[in-house]
């Protein structure tokens, strides 16, 4: 069951390709829970499917019109909610779905000897050498910045007011964030497609900042169990004969919902069962 699939030139592609992609969203879902940001997140990892099918049109990188439709959802989110009486969340979800809307125009109309249907539901068994090359670079990019930058990053998330009192510029941090946000958007794609990709960019966070309370062991906790996840999602797949992208997704959510149940200090059943005693 463990050695059959890597007999397969194509499963050790995709093992390789989504553990890769599956370290750097570990690693920004832990910022963007902190923050608040998992709403942003779904927003920017839909909008950036025009840019991406764009990019192809014009023979660009992917990443580049990914950013560029990145930077443009979170633009006109901040407009519609300055502008306007409609809130924060409402903004998102009108903005991110229209953007979402004009990619699958797109992509309905785009002759491509492509299916450009892969962008959106992912098609990781199908993944050539060259994408992996570019998940790697990407990746690679957007985790340098991370490491480099976690510590203002990390003030950022925790005090934002802190963080401007002594120098720091929040706007540009957001800034960073939202581009790190892009750029792994376009890595996950290549292994989940759009519609699952928010969850690789929530769930390992989210599932980790249940397990421990301080930040330095989430950076370690949420990579380390989104990787495993990876790697039990695609063997899974290939013994079922499932969809790949969601196999990883649906591991990823156990994993979480066993967090949610039995953690240490913050599981619901732990904490259920540790008041029993002391009520009776």
């Amino acid at each position: 069951m463990l050695t059959e699939p890597l007999s397969y030139p194509f499963m050790v592609r995709a093992l390789a390709t989504t553990v890769i992609a599956a370290i750097v969203c570990a690693l920004l879902s832990c910022w963007l829970v902190l923050v608040g940001w998992s709403l942003m997140g779904d927003a920017v990892s839909h909008a950036v499917l025009p840019g991406v099918v764009l990019a192809y049109i014009l023979g660009a990188p992917f990443a580049l019109g990914a950013i560029v439709f990145g930077v443009l959802a979170v633009v006109l989110i901040g407009v519609v909610r300055a502008t306007s009486r409609v809130k924060e969340d409402a903004a998102i979800g009108i903005v991110f779905t229209a953007l979402f809307a004009l990619g699958l125009a797109l992509v309905s109309v785009t002759p491509s000897h492509v299916d450009l249907n892969h962008i959106i539901f992912g098609n990781i068994l199908g993944i050539a050498n060259a994408d992996m090359v570019q998940v790697a670079v990407l990746a690679a990019m957007a985790a340098a910045v991370i490491l480099v930058k976690r510590r203002d990053l990390m003030l950022y998330a925790f005090d934002p007011t802190h963080a401007h009192a002594i120098g720091l510029s929040t706007r540009r941090l957001s800034a960073i964030l939202l581009g790190l946000l892009a750029v792994t958007s376009v890595v996950a794609l290549q292994v989940v497609g759009v519609v699952l990709v928010v969850a690789m960019l929530i769930v390992p966070g989210a599932t980790a900042h249940l397990l421990t309370d301080r930040f330095s062991r989430m950076l370690l906790i949420a990579p380390a169990l989104s990787a495993a996840c990876s790697v039990t999602g695609i063997y899974l797949s290939y013994h079922l004969d499932a969809a790949s992208g969601a196999m990883v997704v649906l591991t990823q959510a156990a994993v979480f919902t066993a967090a949610y149940l039995f953690a240490p200090r913050r599981g619901i059943i732990v904490r259920r069962t540790r008041r029993t005693p002391a009520a009776s």
